[in-house]
Parts: structure tokens; sequence; C-alpha cells
């Protein structure tokens, strides 16, 4: 009997063995307690003379989502601070300011980032001028060619249209020093009348003549069809749209009777001798060709050959 204690000692120390193995193995198993998360730091306060979001900053400031870097003067030409050329102008006389610090020529604007401009630069901006001149037949837009003189030359200090209107006092006289640097913002060709737009103002030549302008420009056409009769429906369709200029389709325009021999067009490009081409295209000839007005602003009673100053109150669109 005493004989086999030995071998009870060795099978209870294996039962135990496995015993262990298997709380080990159910151990592993049970799904551990998620490690506690870390406490979010604290946020870092600005170090000195460093910038707080939110700040408010001088007059004017800029702000914009625009998702890549550019010129400042382009920047500032696209939000209509300025045009490029007065923008540079700026920078170089110190009047533009870009996240508080002073801009030089050549400086990119970041996504984000504010533009504030003097008040110098603001009251130099005021003082351009912008004339509304009733272009006679004969005189070119732009510059003189075949003989013939530009239509600036009719800006002079005798030729200014200065009404009463109400119980408002008329314009004030301007001075023939005040009229240089005069510039058409679009083109009215030499066999046309109308309204001529000259300014100084490169923000308003970019309004009216910029590649995504949208203004719109109204035309009084007197009109003959060259078959005989009247003008088909079908071909007046396509005076509104389907026509072609330089292998480029023309944008959408409004073409409607006004009465039996005059049209009238409303554009909103200006490709040159663009509604005598088209008129050539459906048989139709112009015998007379006037603008009466360049998005909110009118010709109205302004005399041929005279010009008046655009009012304060006056836009070409609305804002």
């Amino acid at each position: 009997m005493p004989a086999r204690e030995p071998q009870r000692l060795t099978k209870r120390r294996d039962q135990s063995r496995d015993k262990r193995a298997e709380e080990r193995t159910t151990d592993a198993q049970k799904p551990r307690p998620a490690a506690p998360r870390k406490a979010a730091a604290a946020p870092r306060k600005p170090a000195a003379g460093s910038r707080v979001p939110g700040r408010a900053l001088p007059a004017n400031p800029v702000r914009s989502a625009a998702v890549e870097p550019m010129r400042l003067s382009k920047r500032m030409s696209e939000t209509g601070l300025a045009s490029r050329r007065e923008a540079d102008e700026w920078i170089e006389r110190g009047w533009v300011r870009v996240e508080g610090q002073v801009a030089v020529l050549g400086t990119k604007w970041q996504p984000g980032q504010e533009i504030t401009i003097d008040e110098s630069a603001r009251k130099q901006q005021a003082r351009r001028l912008t004339v509304l001149l009733h272009k006679p037949v004969g005189y070119v837009s732009g510059q003189a060619e075949d003989g013939h003189q530009p239509a600036s030359v009719l800006v002079l200090p005798e030729t200014q249209w200065r009404p009463f209107t109400g119980d408002a006092p008329p314009a004030p006289r301007v001075q023939r020093k005040d009229l240089l640097g005069l510039a058409p913002a679009g083109r009215l060709d030499i066999d046309s009348t109308g309204l001529l737009v000259l300014t100084q103002d490169g923000r308003i030549a970019k309004q009216l003549i910029g590649d995504d302008s949208d203004v719109e420009k109204e035309y009084l056409v007197r009109v003959r069809y060259g078959k005989g009769g009247r003008l088909p429906e079908a071909e007046l369709k396509r005076l509104n749209h389907g026509l072609s200029l330089d292998g480029k389709v023309l944008r959408p325009a409004r073409v409607t009777w006004q009465n039996e021999d005059q049209l009238q067009f409303i554009l909103k490009e200006g490709r040159k001798r663009q509604i005598r081409r088209m008129c050539e295209l459906v048989g139709l000839q112009v015998l007379g060709l006037k603008r009466v007005r360049i998005g909110l602003v009118r010709l109205g009673e302004l005399p041929v050959g005279k010009w008046r100053l655009l009012a304060p109150e006056e836009k070409f669109a609305y804002e």
C-alpha cells in the first residue's frame, strides 16, 4: 500500500497544472477594459505680440476663403478694392497692410489673410472721375485711327453738360487738369452714336469690360431687310441665340422689334462691330445704331457731343 503514494501525488500535481492552464486560457479570452483617455491639453496662450484670431482690424478689412496664394495686387483687383495698377501704386506708397503689416511690391496674399487700406488711398480713389459722353458719328472710341479723332477730344470743360435736376444744384464745373487720364471703358464704332463711358477708375473699367463682366448694354438699331418684306421669325431667333463670330458662339442676347424698322438689342458682350456683323448674318442692313444704356445708367437727355459726370449715387450694376 505505501508504494502507491507517489503515484497519487504525481496525479494531483498534473491535475493542478491542467487547472491553472485552463484558468490562464479563460482570462486571455476575456475582453480587457479600455485604457483611460488622456485629458485634452489646455489651449495654448498666444505669445506676446502675436495675432489673436477674430481681433478687429482698421477699417475696410477683406477676408476670403480662396484656396491658393496670389499676388496682392491681383487679389485687390478681384475683390474690387482697386485696379491692379492702382493697387501697385498704393502698395508703393505704403497704403496697404496685410494682417497689420505694411505690404511691399510682390507681396503674396495667403488665403484667409486680411487686407486693410489706408484712408489716404480711399480719398485718392474718390477723386477719380467717370464721365458719360454722347458720342457723335465720325469719332472713334479709342485711339485715333485712319485720320479720325478719338471721342476723348470732346471732353472739355466747355462741353460739360450741367443740367438742373429739381431742387438739386448742377454738378460741379470740372477743370481741364482734372480730365487727364480718362480712358474709354468699352467701344462704340465710328458709324455709331450714343453713350460712351470714359473713366480714370480702373474698378469701373474692369466692371464694364473685364472678362467676367455681366453688365448689359442696350442699343436701338434701324435696319432694312435685304430680301424684301419682314425678317423671318426664325432669323430673329438666331439673333437672340445661335450665331457665331470669329469661330466663337455668341452669348445669348435679347433682340426684339420696337417698330417696323427698329430693333432693340440687349447684349452682355462687346465684340468688334458685333451688332452690324450679327445683322449681316441674317440679311439685315444697319441704317443707324445708337447705344442708350449701359447697365443701370441711361443716355437720357444728354445732348450729342456733350458729356456729364457720373453722379455719386449712380451705379452701373447693383452691388
